[in-house]
């Protein structure tokens, strides 16, 4: 099946959304699909304001167009709704064309906090975005509910999942990976106002508190609690090792739709302690779980993060098992729907 993926975030920018597809299109590709990514990297960019690592593209019509005509997708997806995502929304319509959209990010919060621009507007337009879709495709229950309440049609759950070759606990169980005091507190990802992670950062334990990723906030971060550990950009074993290495993943965000590194953390056996919202209350999901426990959720940080500590790791690294891209993948693909 020739399957048009059509996405404003792309290598080399580094954010759960981009990882999410970057696997997805090689499992479907795995399973003899031929797959045209349409991304920022085809065209002229200019950085995000407030954001420069995250590049936006510049009239991308002509070109979008171009390649969707001669690619002659049987199935579309628009995964954002950035310039590029709305060029296909707007040719998809014109030409009679069904497509399927997914919700990834929180704009309507990130927008408040970076510029001040009232939820309500944001969600207007994503409204408008998505219910022009055949189908909107959401990583959890929570958003699916969230977004149902606001209006939006045809709201699916998509689950995601992790690698679980890529992310796994020492072979050896030698967990003394890093040259730091113990207790080892551990967050990943990018490292963005939005984020939460001066609460994380704040925090007063004992032994070492560890930010892996990069991201407009770190220079700042850096500045205010210089007691953190700060790594950088890592990926694949080098981020690993660290997650391997911790006793807690600390994920403090409150506006995360999903929040992938959750489950890399508990792929590679280590308990997390987040706040009872939306993500951690479905990475952790009850149901899931039938009564074990791979973390700890709550209003304080600090006690959660006390609560998960020593937790069974083994427990975290077989809870991954259901959380499978072979079957993220499969439900993806029941979802498309014919363009034409």
């Amino acid at each position: 099946m020739r399957i048009a993926l059509v996405t404003d975030a792309w290598h080399p920018q580094v954010n759960g959304v981009v990882r999410t597809w970057d696997t997805v299109t090689r499992k479907l590709r795995q399973l003899g699909h031929d797959v045209l990514v349409i991304h920022p990297k085809l065209f002229r960019t200019v950085p995000c304001p407030g954001y420069p690592a995250i590049r936006l593209a510049i009239r991308p019509r002509k070109y979008t167009i171009q390649l969707l005509r001669e690619f002659e997708p049987q199935c579309i997806h628009i995964a954002t709704e950035g310039p590029v995502g709305l060029v296909a929304r707007k040719y998809c319509q014109k030409s009679g064309l069904k497509f399927t959209t997914s919700y990834h990010t929180h704009f309507p919060h990130y927008l408040r906090v970076y510029y001040g621009i009232p939820e309500s507007i944001t969600f207007k337009f994503m409204r408008w975005f998505h219910n022009g879709s055949q189908a909107t495709l959401v990583p959890t229950e929570s958003v699916k509910g969230e977004l149902e309440e606001r209006r939006f049609k045809h709201v699916h759950v998509w689950k995601r999942g992790v690698d679980r070759q890529l992310f796994f606990p020492p072979e050896d169980g030698n967990r003394d990976l890093i040259d730091l005091p113990r207790p080892i507190y551990l967050n990943t990802g990018r490292v963005s106002h939005e984020k939460n992670l001066r609460e994380f950062a704040a925090m007063k334990v004992a032994g070492s508190k560890v930010i892996v990723g990069d991201g407009p906030a770190l220079a700042k971060l850096r500045r205010k609690f210089p007691d953190v550990h700060y790594t950088g950009y890592l990926v694949d074993e080098d981020m690993r090792r660290y997650l391997q290495a911790a006793d807690v993943f600390v994920f403090p965000s409150y506006s995360d739709t999903f929040g992938n590194v959750m489950m890399e953390a508990l792929a590679c056996g280590t308990p997390v302690a987040a706040h009872k919202v939306t993500g951690p209350v479905d990475v952790m999901d009850e149901e899931l779980l039938e009564g074990k426990v791979v973390g700890a959720m709550g209003p304080d940080l600090h006690e959660a993060a006390q609560q998960a500590m020593g937790l069974d790791r083994q427990t975290c690294r077989d809870y991954t098992e259901k959380w499978c891209w072979n079957n993220a993948t499969q439900v993806l693909l029941s979802h498309l729907v014919d363009a034409k």
